[in-house]
């Protein structure tokens, strides 16, 4: 508890200041696309801060939480598979390396048609376009577990359920948690660029059609409240990658 609000203090310090200078820099300016941080300020109150802004953020985070978790699940379930098996890896690369290289966006046209534009094709997206890194990261962390590890669970004959919960998940954590971050960041920029086609809610369909119809103060507070999500999506990460990582942290401690 000590050094919890020195740390607080110098997490938020430059944030802080930055916000402070921004208010100060944009007081008076008479740009038009670039007003002042006093009229963003009231302009995400009078969007954000009622009961239709605030389904509209509930939309966008349900929509982001669902195709995230979606793809942490296949990524557990098949990283783990290909992880321990090499010949699995050996038949399914080319094919996870073929789909990796196309970029998620361009997968919206197609999945609109198939899906509609309701909130499957929106999950779809989020899922497709951060499911790589989390996949990726799981077979690499799996893959490579200490071999003397797995030559001592072999010994003791841990296997089955117990192995896999004992050994092989807690050695790939740090990857998978890795790839987890790394997803999230994803899955954030999917969810607004998904909203702006072909939607009827959420964050970025009404940040798109603020911009469309000249509400720049409220176009800015859209972008502004992206950004704060962002941030306490990072420190909610942040809190699980503690609670599952506290050995590894420690261990590097020392």
């Amino acid at each position: 508890m000590k050094t919890f609000w020195p740390r607080l203090f110098a997490t938020t310090l430059v944030p802080i200041a930055l916000f402070v200078l921004w208010y100060l820099v944009s007081s008076g300016s008479s740009n038009f696309f670039f007003p002042p941080l006093q009229k963003i300020l009231a302009a995400f109150g009078k969007v954000w801060i009622n009961a239709s802004g605030f389904g509209d953020i509930v939309v966008s985070l349900w929509r982001l939480a669902v195709g995230f978790l979606a793809s942490l699940i296949f990524s557990l379930v098949v990283g783990v598979v290909l992880g321990l098996s090499k010949a699995a890896r050996d038949y399914t690369e080319p094919v996870f390396e073929f789909f990796r290289a196309i970029p998620p966006t361009v997968m919206i046209p197609v999945l609109l048609v198939v899906s509609g534009i309701g909130d499957a094709s929106k999950i779809a997206v989020i899922s497709f376009g951060c499911l790589w890194p989390m996949l990726l990261n799981t077979i690499e962390g799996v893959r490579s577990i200490d071999p003397v590890l797995k030559d001592t669970c072999r010994v003791y004959r841990i296997h089955g359920l117990r192995r896999l919960f004992s050994l092989t998940l807690p050695a790939a954590a740090p990857q998978i948690v890795t790839g987890m971050r790394t997803g999230l960041s994803i899955a954030i920029i999917l969810m607004v660029i998904s909203e702006m086609f072909a939607s009827r809610n959420g964050m970025g369909f009404m940040i798109i059609q603020f911009q469309r119809t000249f509400s720049i103060p409220e176009m800015w507070s859209g972008i502004l409240l992206l950004g704060l999500i962002g941030v306490l999506l990072s420190l909610l990460m942040r809190v699980v990658e503690l609670s599952v990582l506290g050995w590894y942290e420690r261990s590097r401690i020392r």
